[in-house]
This record gives C-alpha cells, sequence and structure tokens, in this order.
C-alpha cells in the first residue's frame, strides 16, 4: 500500500477518535442547563467525564501532529487558513479546561454559574466549528497557485459548512446526553433519556440533510455506503435509546460519529483540500504528503505505539466504569474562615 494512503487513512482514524471521545464530552458539557437541576446535579454530570475528558482531547493533538509530519502542505494550509476558527476552537478549549478545575474552588452560587457557563460555551464553539471546517474543506475552498487559503472566517460561514456545523452540534450533543444516562442513575438518568428521544429525532433530520447533500456533489460508492451506515446507526441508537439500552445506545451513536467521519474523508479522497474556484490549485494526498523515509519511520512509530496508547485508554474507561450517583457526591468543604 502506498505509505502516503496510509497514512492519509491514519489520520483519519485520529480525528473518528476524537470526535467519538470528545464528542460526548462536548455533550455533556452542553447539556448542564438542560438536565441540571441543582448544583448536585451538576456536578454529578462533570463527574461522568471527570476522569477522561483531558484524555480524550489528546486525540486532536495527536491527530494535528500526524497531520504535520505526514502531510505538511496540508498542515500549513489548514492551520494558517483556519486561523481564526481554529483559535476561537482553542480558547474555547481553554475556557473549557479551567473551568472543570476551578468551579469548585469557592463555595459561591455565582461563582459556580459563570465557570458552569465557561463549560457550556467551550463545549459548544468546538462541536460547531469542527463540523464547519470540515465541511469546508469537503466542499473546497479558495486557493491559490501556492496552496494558500485566500477566503476569511466569514466565507467558511457558507450554507453548507453552517449545516455541518449544526450536524456536529447535535450529534455531539445527543452523543453527550446518551453517556450521561449510560453513566448516572435516578432522576437525572430519566431525564437524560427523555432528552435523548427528543434531540435525537432532530439530529436524525439535520444529519440526513447534511449526508444527502454531501452525497449529491461528492457521490461515490464507498461514501454512499459509509453514509448509509452512519444513518442506520444513528436510528438504532434512537431506537435502543427509546427501550432503554443505554449500552447500546452510546455505542451506536458512537458507531455513527465513526462512520460520518470516515464518509467525509472518503468524499474528500484522493483530495485532502480541495480548492473549489481553481482544481488545479488542490492539495492532494500525493502533492502534500512527507517524503516515503519519513512516512516509513512514522509508520513504525504508529505500530509501536499506537497499540498502546489504546489499551492503556482503554484501561482507564474499564477502571471509572462504575455509574455516578448523588450519594457519591462528597459535600464541598467550607471556604476557611479568617480569625
Amino acid at each position: 500500500m502506498d505509505l502516503a494512503v496510509l497514512w492519509f487513512g491514519i489520520v483519519a482514524f485520529f480525528f473518528v477518535g476524537y470526535f467519538v471521545l470528545d464528542g460526548f464530552d462536548f455533550g455533556v458539557g452542553m447539556a448542564l442547563p438542560f438536565l441540571g437541576k441543582d448544583d448536585v446535579d451538576r456536578r454529578v454530570m462533570i463527574n461522568t467525564i471527570g476522569p477522561v475528558w483531558d484524555l480524550n482531547e489528546t486525540w486532536v493533538i495527536v491527530g494535528g501532529a500526524a497531520l504535520f509530519a505526514a502531510f505538511p502542505e496540508w498542515y500549513a494550509t489548514l492551520f494558517s487558513g483556519f486561523y481564526l476558527a481554529l483559535l476561537l476552537i482553542l480558547i474555547a478549549l481553554i475556557l473549557r479546561g479551567v473551568s472543570f478545575e476551578y468551579r469548585h474552588q469557592r463555595d459561591s452560587t455565582r461563582w459556580k454559574k459563570w465557570f458552569d457557563g465557561m463549560i457550556v460555551f467551550g463545549s459548544a464553539v468546538p462541536a460547531f466549528l469542527w463540523g464547519c471546517a470540515f465541511a469546508n474543506i469537503v466542499q473546497g475552498v479558495a486557493l491559490d497557485s501556492g496552496y494558500n487559503y485566500t477566503g476569511t472566517l466569514f466565507d467558511l460561514l457558507n450554507a453548507y459548512g453552517l449545516l455541518g456545523g449544526l450536524t456536529t452540534l447535535l450529534l455531539f450533543f445527543t452523543h453527550g446526553v446518551v453517556f450521561i444516562s449510560l453513566k448516572t442513575d435516578g432522576a437525572i438518568r430519566e431525564r437524560a433519556r427523555s432528552l435523548a428521544v427528543k434531540s435525537g429525532a432532530v439530529t436524525i433530520v439535520v444529519a440526513a440533510a447534511f449526508l444527502l447533500w454531501t452525497g449529491i456533489a461528492h457521490f461515490s460508492v464507498v461514501f454512499l455506503i459509509l453514509a448509509a451506515l452512519a444513518a442506520v446507526a444513528l436510528i438504532a441508537s434512537w431506537v435502543a435509546n427509546l427501550r432503554g439500552a443505554e449500552g447500546w445506545s452510546f455505542a451506536l451513536m458512537a458507531a455513527t460519529i465513526a462512520f460520518a467521519v470516515v464518509s467525509l474523508f472518503a468524499a474528500l479522497f484522493p483530495n485532502v483540500m480541495p480548492s473549489s474556484p481553481n482544481p488545479e490549485n488542490s492539495l492532494t494526498i500525493a502533492n502534500a504528503s512527507s517524503t516515503t523515509a519519513t512516512l516509513t519511520v512514522m509508520t513504525w512509530v504508529a505500530a509501536i505505539f499506537l497499540p498502546l496508547i489504546l489499551l492503556y485508554q482503554g484501561f482507564t474507561y474499564w477502571v471509572f466504569r462504575k455509574r455516578v450517583t448523588r450519594a457519591s457526591i462528597p459535600d464541598e468543604a467550607p471556604e476557611p474562615v479568617n480569625a
């Protein structure tokens, strides 16, 4: 197999992992105002992802590093052209991470409300902008002969891009709500199941519209098969949630996101960043990849360390597999009183 094509697949794998794992993180954060009736509920929800949220985010770091090493031209064009969008994502992720660590530092309702708001903002913005960015990559953007993006941030906010962003926003939200029902008990679990039914129905409609638009513009047999699998998995997840099978519903939502991301990479292939006005300026797997020697070394490194990373992450999820309940939330220590 051509090593450049192999690494195109590996990059896709890293983004699948990121969207599946950090996707439900984002969903939990966005669900705080919908399911958190009081501070204990919100602490329960945050604790469901507390041990794993930072581990999940490392997937995008590894994916970006792989992109930089395997496809430097793609990396340069993407990170320079989408600079403002990626900066907004970075700021949102920083605010979100800080909020997880600081919201419990003071026993103040106003303090916690501010940080809860930043968790919602820091979850919703990346969930929307990642979908918007990937939709524009698949659709094609304005590149000159030097592979430089000549548009602006507002050019990315076109109808197709906005629909892509709305699709990932709803997918991640529903994914997170299903995860809450899987990881909690009692009233919050029932509210999460009920919310997943409503958000899932809307997600099915929006995702179907996005995949249909993508299929019409970038039809291929491979894309059609993957998009169909994503649609079937999404509907099956919704039905499983209706029947109270949270484990199956969560697994099928993960499969939905995985198939959807892979279908976008299939629609993109063999390009990595098409140029919409001038196809001759498009970046492809061939002209954007590193040398064969570099890709060979990277392949050996990935073959050794990737299985270890997967084993470690699997072990982490196994250790923290139990449900989080209101009874398991300890009382917060009162603030020290100065004499």
